[in-house]
């Protein structure tokens, strides 16, 4: 499908505007494939037809349409396997002796599309229920794209899906099988709920106004902001973590340069927290 300068403008503004991403020129390509089944359903011709229609009205049904097809939601179970590795072997164990008092635990999964990181999560802590026994544990995914988010309540999987980062061990000890596909079990989905949710907004009217998480992953998703929706974004997040909690970027992601907020734990890729505590934590190890 051949994308005309002036088209791509006007998708890149649309997605701009209701989500804060940017669709720069190198993603172009996309373009055409994401948008090919909303054209068919739609018995649309053309780019040309479809902007035409989207100058009606940028908040119409079919405008959230094309946000939502624009959207990159590549996700899969234990994406980036040393990442949980360390969430399972540090950074959740030191969390733990921090809450040692309370017994509870509050983590947000941020740009969560169809579920698996957050269920992935809620696995780390299944697989060690004993150690877990008495513990409040709560995972907040969140997504702009409301399919995502009604796909991720569901908790129910395609075998493509469930095959992606699972062994057949853990397919069989924490999903069922149905003639829908892999439904996660009860005892991940009473740990995980998903909410429609913009970053560069407050926490849904379900979250308290007083919630802190204590472990925030948001890996992928402020690749696709410019500076300024960056430091907004990271603005969000450094109130919503916990002044001792941690957060988990992207491996192309980085405070460095973007945030005083938030600094990267020393000698840890990935790993950050609040820019005060980082310095305690680096002035005690010197």
């Amino acid at each position: 499908m051949q994308v005309s300068d002036a088209a791509q403008r006007c998708l890149a503004d649309l997605l701009k505007s209701q989500t804060g991403q940017d669709f720069p020129a190198a993603r172009g390509w996309r373009i055409g494939t994401a948008l090919s089944g909303l054209f068919r359903e739609h018995g649309i011709a053309s780019l040309d037809h479809l902007v035409a229609k989207l100058g009606l009205s940028r908040h119409s049904p079919l405008a959230r349409e094309v946000v939502e097809a624009l959207l990159n939601n590549e996700t899969y179970f234990f994406r980036d396997r040393a990442v949980f590795d360390l969430l399972a072997n540090k950074v959740i164990p030191d969390l733990a002796e921090r809450r040692a008092s309370t017994r509870q635990l509050s983590i947000w999964s941020v740009g969560c599309s169809t579920g698996q990181e957050a269920l992935s999560l809620a696995m780390l802590f299944a697989e060690r229920e004993a150690r877990w026994h008495g513990w409040t544990i709560r995972i907040l995914g969140t997504d702009v794209s409301q399919s995502m988010v009604d796909a991720a309540r569901s908790a129910c999987y395609t075998p493509f899906q469930i095959q992606r980062g699972l062994a057949v061990g853990q397919m069989v000890q924490f999903f069922d099988e149905t003639p829908q596909g892999w439904r996660a079990q009860d005892r991940l989905r009473q740990m995980v709920r998903f909410e429609l949710h913009n970053i560069l907004d407050p926490l849904p009217p379900s979250v308290s106004a007083s919630t802190t998480f204590d472990l925030i992953l948001c890996r992928n998703v402020l690749l696709y902001f410019d500076d300024a929706t960056r430091a907004r974004a990271f603005e969000r997040l450094g109130t919503a973590l916990a002044t001792d909690g941690c957060m988990i970027l992207g491996a192309g992601e980085t405070t460095i340069g973007q945030t005083d907020l938030i600094a990267p734990d020393r000698g840890v890729p990935s790993l950050y927290r609040h820019a005060a505590h980082a310095d305690v934590r680096r002035t005690a190890a010197g």
